[in-house]
């Protein structure tokens, strides 16, 4: 009996009616966090002058700061974090979009990353005229108007960057960064300056932070089968 049990279990795993039960993508995977830090007392954030247009100002009653010294708390939000060596291999372009918006006559998110071939949506939300200008060296511009409130365009990068600019011609105070890397592996730090780059394979890597006035800092991390590691930056200003 037990022989022909042991031989009726063999022919259902050859006819592949059940497979081996393998760790999930999320278990196989590696990850590196952290966080972004910023040392000394924080910049004092500047109101954006919007006077030059009536609509801009009109949605913004409040008021709007600057977005390039985000500190909350002493955590740097709005600094890019991606592997920049270790990966290797091929890796597939996700079919969702990221998307931006023009909310407030402001980038919304102010830094985000894609990849290679990745779309991009672009909406405007403002009843004023935008410009979206990209000033890539590595993929070709575009420079597309956007006049009407509710508008959207598509956009791709053709070649990886760290990073792409992003202005508005029509209002000089905006600007976005567009990190564009050939892989998955990268991230953008919070409100409180924490950041999560999943899905690694074990190995060892060299993971960049970018900071669009304090430049980069890289450090070299090593990550377990499924475990994680961590990667602190400290950002202080020249000077």
């Amino acid at each position: 009996m037990k022989m022909r049990l042991l031989v009726a279990v063999a022919a259902v795993a050859a006819a592949g009616l059940f497979t081996t039960l393998d760790a999930s993508p999320a278990q196989a995977g590696g990850e590196i966090k952290g966080k972004i830090s910023f040392d000394g007392a924080a910049p004092a954030r500047r109101a954006v002058k919007m006077a030059a247009d009536p609509k801009c100002e009109e949605a913004n009653p409040d008021g709007r700061l600057g977005e390039v010294f985000v500190v909350n708390d002493g955590a740097l939000q709005n600094v890019f974090l991606y592997v920049k060596e270790g990966v290797s291999g091929e890796h597939e372009t996700p079919a969702e979009p990221v998307e931006m918006d023009q909310n407030g006559c402001m980038y919304t998110p102010h830094v985000v990353g894609v990849m290679v071939g990745q779309t991009i949506v672009i909406k405007n939300s403002d009843s004023t005229l935008h410009n979206v200008h990209s000033l890539p060296e590595n993929s070709k511009q575009f420079n597309s108007a956007m006049p009407m409130k509710g508008m959207t365009i598509k956009k791709k990068f053709t070649s990886p960057e760290v990073m792409v600019r992003m202005k508005c011609d029509v209002h000089p105070w905006m600007s976005a960064y567009v990190g564009v890397l050939d892989h998955p592996f990268f991230a953008t730090s919070a409100a409180d300056g924490t950041y999560t780059i999943s899905g690694l394979p074990a190995g060892e890597y060299t993971i960049e932070a970018w900071h669009e006035k304090m430049g980069t800092q890289t450090q070299k991390v090593t990550v377990s089968d499924g475990g994680a590691a961590t990667a602190d930056f400290s950002f202080k200003p020249a000077g």
